[in-house]
């Protein structure tokens, strides 16, 4: 079994195609399984000591979809001695007020059932009012936007992964 979990749910497929690009980063698959969430059985969750959220945020401020069915769910996981990367997909100029609002939704909740937060981006470069998924002037994961800056990602990504080799022990 690979050391990393990474689940995503996605709308568009712009979550599923930053988390590839974030699993080839990693390694590839030795490394990095991938988990649509809207097939995966949320108990394999619990199989990676090391885990990778991907969530767009939809709408005016919501999880996607899959995520918001299960998110409920996720109160019956623990999530303690896990370290737990976030990214999140949005559109910081049409939805600036709540610019990666679902990747914070998500920080908060596996955060509060025991999950450490690891791979916080610097919300410098990005034009928005405000987010769910600030804490101390930083993104609690990596932030994309694949509206107004997709020339961005691949440094973007390429920059977030190297930070999360040194947190997961890679």
């Amino acid at each position: 079994m690979s050391k990393i979990g990474l689940f995503f749910g996605t709308q568009t497929g712009n979550t599923e195609a930053a988390a590839e690009m974030i699993q080839s980063a990693l390694e590839g698959d030795s490394v990095v399984t991938l988990h649509d969430v809207a097939e995966a059985d949320l108990d394999e969750l619990g199989e990676y000591d090391c885990l990778i959220i991907g969530c767009p945020t939809w709408n005016i401020g919501e999880l996607q979809s899959d995520w918001e069915g299960l998110y409920d769910e996720l109160d019956a996981l623990d999530f303690s001695g896990k370290k737990v990367a976030y990214f999140g997909v949005g559109d910081q100029i049409g939805y600036a007020d709540n610019f990666q609002d679902a990747m914070g939704m998500l920080e908060e909740k596996i955060s509060q059932l025991g999950g450490a937060t690891v791979g916080y981006w610097p919300t410098d470069g990005y034009e928005f009012e405000e987010s769910k998924a600030v804490r101390d002037g930083k993104f609690v994961g990596l932030a994309l936007d694949e509206d107004n800056q997709s020339e961005m990602t691949e440094e973007r990504v390429q920059a977030w992964t190297s930070q999360l080799k040194s947190a997961f022990g890679l």
